[in-house]
């Protein structure tokens, strides 16, 4: 029988590699059930015409129309509107979901898929950032399992003993250190908004490529593997790997390191998440080693790229700290990407954020439910909106 499979975020870098890697399965091997974007009406309809799905939904209403034009001639495709239709069409009958949508609004589709108890594969950090300790929580109760898609995650994922979780003495995850590696703070202090898009290694959406060259998307994905790992911070490890070769690595006691090795394409991860527990074909380049000829790590410089030291604070100050992290950091790489503060800004602004939102008497410091989340979320963008104006450089 064909699996089912709903993608939400399908128009997006995470989305697309996993419907062409669905494309190049035997026919008949998957269901589209429904497909979800935020804007991009366009290319949602051109998908859900090619793999014939029974529904699609978008987030922006103003797309709406768009939406209908295109999909005019396929009345046999349910079209839903708005966030709650995304929320509705995660919700639907599917085997396994890929949960791609950026940022803190992929939480609540992300939750109504979970709830399904199937299959879970997420390329959505901000879920366990944000909500950890609830959605692990909501994931056990529900019976569902949960497949990393982050290249890390998924790394760690297929080298990750659950049954020897006692003997492992810390998980490894690898950052190519951005298109600010090498960059002094001067450098970084002048850097445009093209030259933190100039990504060396990955092809990704704009937010994840700024949280790439401020490395915030390690920080985060630090918080993440906490959570879905079950292991405290100073047992996950960061260190920069320009070839992005190495994915991620365990560390056992016996003192055997095991590492997962593919070339930087996220048709590696989502391939392994897609036919988990087997294997799949994936058309992405094979490794030479003797082509590689040498890989290189050091340790990440917390001076220049102070993020990763604020999600490692986040995490151990615990309550509200990561989702309020989350929030600031999503507001302000939205304030950089208007050209409307500097690159160092960001980080500098996250931090701030930070300070005001745990000293402050009024915003409560424990999240006992997702609305609390959602609640704290909200406060945590509007305290970082006004911040960013304070700090506003650029004219």
């Amino acid at each position: 029988m064909s699996r089912r499979i709903s993608i939400l975020g399908a128009t997006g870098s995470v989305g697309l590699a996993t419907l062409d890697l669905i494309g190049r399965a035997a026919p008949g091997a998957y269901k589209i059930v429904a497909l979800t974007a935020k804007t991009n009406a366009a290319e949602l309809a051109r998908q859900a015409i090619r793999f014939n799905a029974e529904c699609v939904a978008i987030a922006d209403p103003a797309a709406a129309k768009a939406l209908q034009a295109a999909l005019r001639d396929h009345p046999g495709i349910e079209i839903g509107v708005g966030e709650a239709a995304v929320c509705e069409m995660a919700a639907r009958d599917a085997d396994w979901v890929m949960a791609a949508i950026v940022g803190a609004a992929g939480l609540k589709p992300t939750l109504a898929a979970l709830r399904q108890g199937r299959s879970l594969a997420f390329a959505n950090k901000e879920c366990l950032v944000c909500a950890g300790a609830l959605f692990m929580d909501e994931a056990a109760r529900c019976g569902t399992t949960l497949l990393p898609v982050d290249s890390e995650h998924n790394a760690v994922f297929q080298v990750f003993d659950p049954a020897q979780r006692d003997t492992i003495r810390s998980i490894t995850l690898t950052a190519s250190g951005g298109p600010f590696r090498e960059a002094s703070h001067e450098m970084m202090a002048r850097a445009s908004r093209a030259d933190a898009l100039a990504h060396p290694t990955w092809e990704m959406g704009a937010k994840i490529t700024i949280d790439s060259a401020t490395m915030m998307n390690k920080g985060l994905e630090v918080i993440e593997a906490c959570w879905l790992f079950d292991l405290p911070p100073d047992q996950v490890d960061v260190v920069v790997h320009p070839q992005s070769i190495v994915h991620g690595l365990v560390e056992y006691a016996d003192g055997s390191l095991l590492a997962q090795l593919g070339s930087p394409d996220m048709r590696t991860p989502i391939a392994s998440a897609l036919a988990w527990p087997k294997r799949m074909p994936a058309p992405v380049e094979r490794l030479r080693l003797t082509e590689i000829g040498r890989l290189d790590f050091q340790p990440p410089d917390l001076t220049r790229f102070p993020a990763i030291r604020l999600a490692r604070e986040a995490i151990q100050a615990g309550g509200i700290a990561p989702a309020v992290l989350n929030a600031a950091n999503e507001i302000a790489v939205e304030a950089f990407l208007a050209d409307r503060i500097r690159f160092l800004d960001i980080a500098a602004g996250v931090e701030e954020v930070l300070e005001r939102s745990l000293s402050d008497a009024d915003m409560p410091q424990a999240l006992t439910a997702f609305e609390d989340v959602f609640a704290i979320d909200g406060r945590a963008r509007q305290m970082a909106r006004d911040l960013m104006v304070e700090r506003q450089t650029l004219p």
